[in-house]
């Protein structure tokens, strides 16, 4: 893997570190929104901001993971070439 490669993954990831970020904000910012509605309409009742919350927590889950987990198998030059290899020698 040359530089440039690696320059164009971290990039990537960095990127879907700071979208993590803001979506986590924005995450908030709906919850605390989605609570004051609930709040100023039906306090005491059937808390449904609960959906939404944990609509957006899922999402927020796999972001996460594609934002801070390990790589998701990145595929690399190296990685086709071996790939070839193996499927004219089975052949």
């Amino acid at each position: 893997m040359d530089n440039e490669e690696l320059r164009k993954i971290a990039h990537k990831r960095l990127k879907a570190q700071s979208d993590f970020k803001h979506y986590l904000l924005i995450w908030a910012a709906v919850t605390i929104l989605v609570v004051g509605v609930w709040f100023i309409t039906s306090p005491g009742g059937f808390f449904w901001p609960i959906w939404v919350i944990g609509g957006m927590g899922v999402a927020a889950v796999f972001s996460g993971i594609d934002a801070y987990g390990p790589g998701r198998g990145v595929i690399t030059d190296d990685k086709v070439d071996a790939e070839v290899r193996r499927m004219t020698k089975d052949s």
